[in-house]
């Protein structure tokens, strides 16, 4: 009863802003013990935005090529905690800083916040999860950021994780030289897990990589369908369908 609580005041004051929210804790929390409880619960999903990034927020980003978002407005998508579908927010993936900013209508005027970084919470973008992971990238270290997942399996998941990362402009060294602008640059990196295995690794994107991840006879099969078919993993359309051949051995 008390998480059920916890959630429902989550949905109704998430989207403010971090002074207006302690105030309302504030307020709640001289009720009942059981709204202390909640208020606490509500906490754990509020986080402030990127300093980073905070410094920036005053930037054009008109003067820039590209965008540090997969989507410059805010859209709708349904969110969960654990299985439980919540509410909808509105939401924008701030793909620079691997952060979701959050709020409770499209408008410009309203203020934002980060979606805490917990693994228990996800959203739903074209049905599709979208949730905070711990992962292993190909250079072996150790991460966190946001993964989507866009191919659940029988025997392996895969992942999507979109980057951006910023390049400083140049001006023009003469009048033959034009200046080159800032920009972001968005890219992609895919990553799988095995079905009961609490590890997530990296998929190269070349096919004799790729291989290398898979033992005896799964690696030569898998060897064999990727010549007969003509299958290059650097393609997301091929690399699913790696991914649902594996998952149907």
């Amino acid at each position: 009863m008390r998480k059920a609580l916890a959630l429902c005041i989550f949905i109704s004051i998430v989207y403010q802003s971090h002074s207006q929210y302690a105030g309302q804790v504030a307020s709640n929390m001289a009720g009942a013990s059981q709204n202390a409880a909640a208020g606490s619960a509500v906490s754990n999903f509020l986080g402030p935005v990127n300093e980073a990034y905070q410094k920036r927020r005053e930037i054009d980003l008109d003067k820039f090529q590209g965008s540090p978002y997969t989507a410059d407005k805010f859209a709708p998508a349904p969110l969960k905690y654990k299985e439980e579908i919540i509410g909808t927010i509105y939401y924008r993936y701030n793909a620079l800083n691997e952060e979701i900013e959050i709020k409770k209508t499209s408008s410009e005027d309203e203020l934002y916040q980060a979606l805490n970084k917990d693994k228990a919470i996800s959203l739903l973008i074209n049905g599709n999860p979208l949730s905070f992971k711990t992962f292993i990238t190909d250079k072996k270290e150790t991460v966190n950021g946001y993964l989507t997942l866009i191919s659940d399996g029988s025997e392996y998941d895969l992942y999507e994780r979109t980057l951006v990362k910023f390049t400083e402009g140049q001006p023009a060294q003469n009048s033959f030289v034009a200046a080159i602008p800032s920009r972001f640059s968005k890219f992609t990196e895919y990553y799988f897990q095995k079905k009961g295995v609490n590890k997530i690794n990296q998929v190269p994107q070349r096919n004799r990589k790729m291989l290398k991840l898979f033992e005896g006879s799964t690696r030569q099969d898998l060897k064999e369908y990727l010549k007969a078919n003509d299958l290059n993993v650097k393609s997301e359309a091929d690399l699913i369908r790696v991914f649902e051949y594996l998952n149907k051995k």
